[in-house]
């Protein structure tokens, strides 16, 4: 049983197609890297998948109930979050409040909504930024408010949209730390990355993109070596 797949989904604007044909599935526990260059149609499947775009063909199925179409606090309900290439806290409240406004999704009360933002904070190592606004946040720690957010609602799911972009090394192994620990926690992640050695060392299978269609879906060594992947990105990006 897949927890999550994608069955030929297609969205069109006109008559251009952003994305086309793609399918693929994601197991339960597992982390599944999507990359490809600028363009490729990674995040507007990831619109798709979390409900701001509806397919203009195809379906996905969340623990095999389709949720093609369903608005996103819906989709957020049933158990699926994300965070966003671009992150937007809510800018005039602190890291604290930030939280808390994302665990009422589930929490019965303030309480309630409390504890759960304490123990977030507590595995983002945020915990000691809780009463900062978060506007004055820099950008890595900003980054990881907008993980700490999504994981207030309590996913089963977890989209991560270039949670990594823009951090210094030791950011980028503080936030690689804590994804391997959101995954010893049982939740799936689907994460799209430009950085190589992140996205190779993160994922148990990566699906890639080019042009709104999917080039080749495998390991992370089967995707190093793939002739067509090198000439599509990773060449790029290894001359860049």
């Amino acid at each position: 049983m897949s927890f999550l797949e994608v069955k030929k989904v297609s969205l069109f604007f006109g008559g251009l197609a952003a994305i086309k044909d793609i399918s693929f599935s994601l197991a339960k526990g597992e982390i599944l890297g999507l990359i490809g260059p600028n363009g490729a149609g990674k995040t507007t499947l990831f619109n798709v998948v979390n409900g701001f775009y509806k397919p203009s063909r195809g379906d996905v199925l969340f623990k095999d109930r389709s949720i093609a179409g369903l608005k996103p606090h819906r989709i957020c309900r049933r158990g699926l979050a994300r965070t966003f290439q671009v992150v937007k806290p809510l800018q005039r409240m602190s890291v604290h409040d930030n939280v808390i406004a994302s665990a009422f999704l589930r929490a019965r009360d303030k309480k309630q909504a409390e504890e759960l933002a304490r123990e977030v904070l507590e595995f983002t190592g945020l915990s000691d930024d809780r009463d900062v606004i978060s506007k004055g946040l820099p950008l890595g720690k900003r980054k990881r408010l907008e993980l700490a957010r999504a994981l207030a609602t309590q996913p089963e799911l977890l989209l991560l949209d270039e949670s990594f972009a823009g951090l210094n090394a030791s950011e980028l192994d503080v936030s690689m730390g804590i994804i391997r620990q959101i995954k010893d926690k049982g939740i799936t992640i689907m994460i799209i990355e430009h950085h190589m050695r992140v996205i190779m060392a993160l994922s148990d299978r990566i699906v890639v993109l080019n042009y709104g269609e999917k080039i080749a879906e495998g390991a992370p060594l089967e995707i190093r070596n793939n002739t067509q992947v090198v000439e599509a990105y990773l060449g790029e990006a290894q001359s860049a």
